[in-house]
């Protein structure tokens, strides 16, 4: 009876606390989905970061999944406040600035 008690008490806890996170992101101002799609573009940030940081010629269709990753994920954190990613600013400074560039050339390479 004892053990079957603690385990009721343990999973109530575990639902408050997932109940008091949603409630603080929505109290922030965000949705769960978009706080959910920022938690995902957040490691795809790293991923693109490093790959910045790596290749500095990339192939034509390299260039276009860097592109499309990289405009999902400015997608992602422009759908959450900007004090949420504050530590991560120079990566994504450093992922634009990458997209930048790719887009300059492949724009000069079409005209």
């Amino acid at each position: 009876m004892t053990i079957l008690t603690i385990i009721y008490v343990l999973i109530f806890i575990i639902f408050a606390l997932i109940l008091y996170s949603v409630l603080q992101i929505k109290l922030f101002g965000m949705k769960v989905k978009d706080f959910w799609t920022f938690i995902e573009a957040n490691q795809m940030l790293d991923k693109l970061y490093k790959f910045a940081k790596q290749y500095e010629n990339m192939s034509p269709q390299e260039q276009i999944i860097y592109l499309t990753e990289a405009e999902k994920i400015f997608k992602a954190f422009d759908n959450v406040p900007d004090a949420l990613w504050e530590e991560e600013y120079d990566k994504y400074k450093e992922v634009l600035s990458k997209y930048k560039d790719i887009k300059m050339i492949r724009w000069a390479e079409n005209k």
